[in-house]
């Protein structure tokens, strides 16, 4: 029996693009490891490790964490993960990055969610929450039964500074400044996988089809209809 090498996945997408719920389903289908800077960086900060606390002084500064030590944060994470099939989620996001990885492992496959960004407007600025619960509302998808107001304790709902209009445009433009030359540069080594779409419900199942050819479902449900 041959046994299939291991896959080293990439996965990239603006914020809001629905990376946590694919991500959440390529784990659930195909059993990878997902190692997500952001959770690694909160992780580092909270144990008040040193690359934790050095991180920590760039971000309080509103600043960029420098390549650095995102690289050696991330890479460290990923000697440990050598037996294992892997996801990255949030890395690399500069060209740099991206070569540093490159001299530690060969990358097969860069999953990129391709998601028209006034959808993604639409999808941010549409969530409102109610502050002392975490409850969330989406205008959209599940508004509450009064415009502005939680549904259970009748107290105004407010926006986030994150999802404000005006703060989504700045993130989607900062991410495509940032990493549209990384999407480049793993086009030219012939390792981009685009999918393009508006619906995470309609881009999955290429995405499952696709990584069907590389790695077997280990879930138990009914491979034919992946949720």
């Amino acid at each position: 029996m041959v046994v299939p090498p291991l896959l080293r996945a990439v996965i990239m997408g603006p914020p809001g693009s629905g990376k946590g719920t694919v991500s959440a389903r390529i784990i659930k289908h195909f059993g990878v490891k997902h190692l997500s800077s952001g959770d690694l960086l909160r992780d580092n900060m909270q144990k008040k490790t040193e690359v934790g606390i050095l991180a920590k002084s760039y971000i309080d500064q509103g600043q960029l964490i420098p390549d650095n030590i995102m690289t050696q944060l991330m890479l460290n994470e990923i000697k440990g993960l050598d037996q294992y099939n892997w996801l990255l989620d949030g890395f690399p996001r500069t060209v740099a990055q991206a070569e540093a990885l490159d001299k530690q492992c060969h990358i097969d496959t860069v999953i990129d969610l391709d998601v028209p960004f006034e959808t993604i407007k639409c999808r941010l600025t549409a969530r409102w929450i109610h502050p002392a619960s975490g409850r969330v509302y989406n205008l959209e998808f599940s508004p509450p039964k009064v415009q502005g107001i939680d549904d259970i304790t009748g107290e105004p709902l407010v926006q986030r500074d994150d999802d404000k209009p005006e703060t989504v445009s700045k993130r989607l433009q900062a991410y495509d400044a940032q990493t549209k030359p990384v999407l480049e540069y793993y086009q030219r080594k012939g390792l981009l996988k685009s999918f393009s779409g508006t619906e995470t419900n309609k881009i999955w199942p290429h995405i499952y089809a696709f990584l069907q050819t590389k790695l077997p479902d280990v879930s138990q449900k009914d491979p034919a209809n992946p949720r």
